[in-house]
C-alpha cells in the first residue's frame, strides 16, 4: 500500500498563521519551524488525485487537461506560491475535466478542501431579481 505522504512541505516557506492578501495570496505570518499544513495537506490531496486519474482505465477526452493542471498546482504550492484564485482556477479545470467519474469524486473533494485550507470559499453575490 502506497502512502499519501509527500516531501512538498518541506520545500515551501513556512506559514505560522493562515491569512490571505488581497488578491488572494497567501501571506506568511512568521515561521514556526515545521512545514505549513495546508501545503502538506494540498500536496497530498494532489498527489493522491494524480494517482487515482493515471489507475483509472477509462478514456477520458480531457484527462491530459486534468493531468496538466494537478501537476501545475502542485508545482505552485510545493514552491511556496499560494494564489488562491490561481488555485481555485486549477480546481475548476480539473473538476471540469474528470468531475463525471464517480470513482474520482473522493480524491477531488479532498484537493478541493485542501484548496479552501488557503482561503474561505468566495462570497456568492447576491443580486436584485426582477419580480
Amino acid at each position: 500500500m502506497r502512502s499519501d505522504r509527500t516531501d512538498c512541505g518541506t520545500r515551501t516557506a513556512v506559514v505560522a498563521q493562515a491569512g490571505t492578501l488581497p488578491g488572494g495570496q497567501s501571506r506568511p505570518a512568521g515561521r514556526s519551524g515545521g512545514p505549513d499544513p495546508r501545503v502538506e495537506e494540498l500536496c497530498t490531496a494532489v498527489s493522491r488525485l494524480r494517482r487515482e486519474l493515471a489507475a483509472h482505465p477509462a478514456d477520458l477526452r480531457d484527462r491530459t487537461i486534468a493531468e496538466d493542471e494537478l501537476a501545475a498546482l502542485y508545482a505552485m504550492v510545493s514552491a511556496g506560491v499560494h494564489e488562491v484564485p490561481r488555485m481555485r482556477r486549477s480546481l475548476l479545470l480539473v473538476a471540469g475535466a474528470v468531475g463525471s467519474v464517480s470513482a474520482l469524486a473522493p480524491a477531488l473533494a479532498r484537493v478541493r478542501h485542501g484548496i479552501e485550507l488557503f482561503g474561505s470559499r468566495p462570497e456568492q453575490r447576491t443580486g436584485e431579481r426582477a419580480v
